[in-house]
């Protein structure tokens, strides 16, 4: 017999006056999972968050949303906070995240592909919030299989605690050349504990030589269908040489062991970056839009 949770059968009891957003509970996890797994290759973030500290947890800078149809039956899954994410086809449903969205005090980042995202404008935009600060149009680049080594790169391993602060400082920069926000002057204490976790997590992938940090690339999602890396770097003295890509190749044949593909997200304009991740044997997959609010 099919059992309901607390939140289903209170959709059936409630009629249409029930259709509204709710906090999903760490009760309602399965069926999230199960909802967001209908498009692993969309919702990659979303299910690695909830993956690694599920749906009711501090570290994901927000709370889990869901959506349900007249029959009880989630119709969408949204991250409301610091990264705004959602999956849904129905139109209420993403009105009613938008909605959300627009209230939320802490709300910073919206990423998805680009036609969800212009759906996803046409409510926000309707809201009094003020238009975003920076829109940036990125690509997804993709891969799938193994590609040959022809020199391996000496030293790309696993980043340890002794390496924290060079991964720090590295992130830092990097996030403040992206959008301006510099997160050790915003919330140094946060942002490095952050750091220190994904490190703790083994999701933290580095070169070093003389105490410099010369690559590095983290694992935000890291799922059997999908492993999702950010915040690649290259030092500026080994660009231009084919360093990253030899790095890249390697770092990817190593996570091809454990997940059927590989994504990183590249922004537009960055045509030196899609040069490298195509020398690697990635390949682009869709458009995406990185939206960063007032």
């Amino acid at each position: 017999m099919l059992q309901l949770t607390e939140n289903q059968t209170s959709y059936l009891a409630g009629g249409a006056a029930a259709r509204m957003p709710h906090p999903l509970t760490n009760e309602e996890r399965a069926e999230a999972v199960n909802f967001l797994s209908r498009r692993p290759q969309q919702t990659f973030l979303m299910s690695g968050w909830i993956h690694d500290n599920g749906m009711e947890s501090s570290l994901n800078r927000g709370r889990f949303y869901g959506y349900r149809n007249l029959r009880g039956q989630l119709e969408g899954v949204a991250l409301i906070g610091h990264v705004t994410l959602f999956e849904t086809r129905d139109e209420a449903a993403l009105a009613a995240f938008a909605s959300l969205a627009q209230s939320c005090p802490t709300s910073h980042t919206l990423v998805g592909e680009q036609d969800s995202i212009k759906q996803f404008l046409h409510y926000y935009d309707g809201c009094d919030r003020p238009a975003p600060r920076m829109v940036c149009r990125e690509l997804m680049f993709e891969q799938k299989s193994k590609q040959q080594l022809d020199e391996s790169v000496p030293g790309l391993c696993l980043a340890t605690p002794n390496e924290l602060e060079l991964v720090v400082q590295v992130h830092a920069q990097m996030a403040f050349e992206e959008n301006g926000a510099n997160p050790l002057e915003k919330d140094p204490h946060g942002f490095r504990l952050r750091c220190a976790r994904r490190i703790h997590q083994d999701r933290v992938w580095t070169v070093v030589a003389d105490n410099q940090l010369i690559f590095k690339a983290d694992i935000i999602s890291d799922l059997p269908e999908i492993t999702y890396l950010e915040g690649v770097y290259v030092s500026p003295e080994k660009r231009g040489n084919g360093f990253g890509t030899r790095c890249m190749r390697q770092l990817t044949n190593t996570l091809l062991n454990r997940s059927k593909s590989v994504c990183v997200l590249i922004r537009e304009q960055n045509s030196a970056s899609q040069a490298c991740y195509k020398k690697a044997g990635y390949a682009m997959r869709e458009y995406y839009e990185t939206l960063f609010l007032q």
